[in-house]
């Protein structure tokens, strides 16, 4: 049986839920502007009131328009919710707009050849792990929003395609690809699932990314505001966890199913962007976290299993 069938829910519940709660350090940081380069101590981190104003406008605005409105308005709350924050930031002040006057209106990637250095491959082994987990999940969570389960057999192409497009960026200088989960959140968000809206967006990003002038105006985007946005997207990949685990009535009484999804969320969650260093390979919290509730639950199932076995005579 599946582990993480039998332990999360039937379609992967746990991840999916550990990938939306790890990433509530790094939308907290963008609320509170934080300093990446600065050391704080614990409970120390300092708050930019502009900012942490920006991400309540936002906040406020997605869910007024979420419960004021119905059809295309309503599933484009999270949108209008991002356009408010935006327009609320300009009589603040936060808006700089002299890179965008810089910036030209079309031009390239600027493109690396690689170099091979086979010391450092075990550094990004933990890389490769962290999205194998992410693109399990989103499979799985999209499959669930979807109500087919069909598309989890889709699992290994979708694996397939993500180390293709992994090396394919890697030999132009880019890092690894991966299924982002605010992808997921605004699927739920909208409910919008068509997979040629999505072709069109892709073929969008492309065009858009060879105008320098435009990756500038992005850059605009106060983190106040990025912080609204991600605090309810983020929140949505977690419960879309959450709803797996009810709705296929996962037994948390069971010791099996409990400790190990407890663990795994709480470190994924206490973690954050924090990695533990072994060496020159650096673990994160969806990593540490998958491998925790995938070693947990095998290792209560098979004790439990001893225990249920009749003592021999």
């Amino acid at each position: 049986m599946d582990p993480l069938a039998d332990a999360a829910g039937g379609d992967g519940g746990a991840i999916v839920a550990l990938i939306g709660f790890n990433l509530a350090h790094a939308s907290w940081n963008n609320v509170i502007h934080l300093d990446p380069a600065g050391l704080f101590m614990p409970g120390g981190k300092p708050a930019d009131n502009t900012h942490v104003a920006l991400a309540a406008i936002t906040v406020l605005a997605i869910v007024v328009i979420a419960a004021l409105f119905r059809g295309m308005v309503g599933r484009i709350a999270v949108l209008l919710g991002f356009v408010v924050g935006y327009l609320a930031a300009w009589p603040m002040g936060v808006l700089d707009f002299s890179g965008v006057e810089q910036a030209d209106w079309l031009g390239l990637p600027t493109f690396t050849t690689p170099s091979v250095d086979w010391s450092i491959l075990p550094m990004f082994l933990p890389v490769v792990f962290v999205l194998i987990a992410e693109n399990v999940g989103h499979v799985r969570s999209v499959a669930h929003l979807v109500k087919d389960d069909s598309i989890n057999d889709m699992t290994g192409k979708t694996l397939f395609a993500d180390g293709a497009a992994t090396v394919v960026a890697g030999l132009g200088g880019g890092s690894a690809t991966t299924t982002y989960g605010e992808n997921i959140g605004v699927m739920s968000a909208t409910r919008v699932f068509s997979t040629a809206a999505y072709w069109v967006a892709g073929i969008i990003a492309v065009l858009l990314a060879m105008s320098p002038k435009f990756g500038m105006l992005l850059f605009t985007i106060p983190n106040g505001v990025i912080g609204g946005v991600t605090l309810a997207l983020y929140g949505i990949i977690g419960l879309i966890g959450v709803r797996m685990w009810i709705d296929a009535r996962v037994d948390f009484g069971e010791q099996r199913n409990l400790f190990p999804v407890a663990v795994a969320l709480i470190l994924a969650m206490g973690m954050g962007n924090d990695v533990l260093v072994f060496g020159d390979i650096k673990l994160g919290g969806i990593a540490i976290g998958t491998a925790a509730v995938l070693v947990l639950y095998h290792l209560m199932a098979g004790l439990e299993k001893l225990r249920r076995e009749p003592a021999k005579a």
